[in-house]
């Protein structure tokens, strides 16, 4: 059985804005993805790799949708999400909640990205 997340969308109002922070954050640069067009909105994915652990997903911008609301939250899977976090307020963003212990499934913090969105930061450690 695979893990049950297969893919995610972050909404984002000012996709250039919201590429710089993601990038800025997480130290890689997102892909356009091709065959945009007015049905289907512009996407920036985030680095897939299809035999590894988690999901693969995209920023989105399509107009008419309003992104943040937070109705879903994305964990992000991090060495150390402390530095995630800190990297996050550098790039425009805010830290909501520091880096907290949850047991024995590691730690995780949670940001808001430029757009009004939260996404969370996983680490084990």
């Amino acid at each position: 059985m695979s893990n049950p997340v297969a893919w995610f969308e972050i909404y984002v109002h000012d996709l250039p804005r919201a590429q710089a922070f993601y990038e800025a954050v997480f130290g890689q640069p997102l892909a356009p993805l091709p065959h945009a067009s007015e049905r289907n909105p512009q996407m920036l994915v985030f680095k897939m790799n299809n035999e590894g652990y988690g999901a693969a997903g995209a920023l989105v911008h399509m107009p008419g949708l309003k992104p943040a609301g937070n109705s879903v939250l994305v964990y992000f899977s991090c060495a150390d999400c402390a530095v995630e976090a800190a990297k996050a307020q550098v790039a425009g963003g805010q830290v909501f909640k520091p880096k907290m212990a949850i047991g024995a499934y590691g730690h995780i913090a949670l940001v808001m990205d430029t757009e009004g969105n939260m996404i969370g930061l996983h680490s084990l450690h």
